[in-house]
């Protein structure tokens, strides 16, 4: 006989799917992949998308899974929430919840770049101190570039500044956002992997140590062979 489907939608059930679905085995392996969260089950992320999948689209109990502060509820809630829904405070709130780079790139590539209030948190979350804040204004940043196939070049050109003023933040979140930013927005037209490639090389003089790993790297990237192939594919 099929299982029956997982019937929600109340967090109470949910939170103990999760928790029969968590392990020692998987808590434990959080930490190699720096994922440091104050409350975890030690659900694999395949276990926690068929889940979602099970609850379809829900605003409401999205809203109540993130309040429990169970990372894996916090990431259901991603898959679950409905991003025409989500409210600039909502994403502000969300955002301060932010404690590890895992929940903070899950809910930007699953959620929050879908939101119509997505351009505008990237430019007020780079301007903000909090290593997770920071973090999360390039990787949303990076998701748009993966993700809005509609955007003109010249929307992800006015992002490149930010990219270049926060290069040469040291924290090791913020600077491989910024660099996964770069090297996404390079990725997406022959004319923007040329400006990138610019800020790559500008980025190499810096005396920031950050700011030149970050440059490197794009470059490197950027300038390859295949990436030149897949951006001249585009024109």
């Amino acid at each position: 006989m099929k299982p029956k489907k997982f019937e929600p939608p109340n967090v109470k059930a949910v939170l103990a799917s999760l928790e029969r679905l968590g392990s020692r085995r998987e808590r434990e392996g959080l930490a190699r992949y720096g994922i440091v969260a104050r409350k975890a089950f030690g659900v694999p992320m395949r276990a926690m998308q068929s889940l979602a999948k099970d609850l379809g689209r829900d605003h409401n109990l999205a809203q109540a899974l993130w309040e429990t502060g169970w990372y894996e509820a916090r990431t259901v809630a991603a898959f679950v929430d409905e991003p025409e829904r989500v409210t600039a405070a909502q994403m502000d709130r969300w955002c301060r919840g932010f404690d590890n780079w895992a929940i903070c790139d899950t809910v930007c590539f699953n959620l929050f770049d879908r939101t119509p209030q997505a351009y505008k948190k990237v430019e007020q979350w780079s301007r903000r101190r909090e290593e997770f804040v920071k973090r999360a204004a390039f990787a949303l940043m990076a998701c748009l570039a993966l993700h809005d196939k509609s955007a003109g070049d010249e929307k992800f050109a006015k992002l490149l500044p930010l990219i270049e003023r926060e290069a040469g933040d040291e924290r090791n979140f913020v600077k491989k956002g910024v660099s996964w930013a770069l090297r996404l927005i390079g990725r997406r037209s022959p004319d923007l992997n040329v400006r990138a490639v610019a800020v790559s090389r500008r980025l190499l003089e810096s005396p920031d140590a950050a700011a030149r790993w970050i440059g490197k790297g794009a470059l490197r990237e950027l300038t390859s062979a295949a990436v030149l192939r897949a951006v001249a594919r585009k024109q």
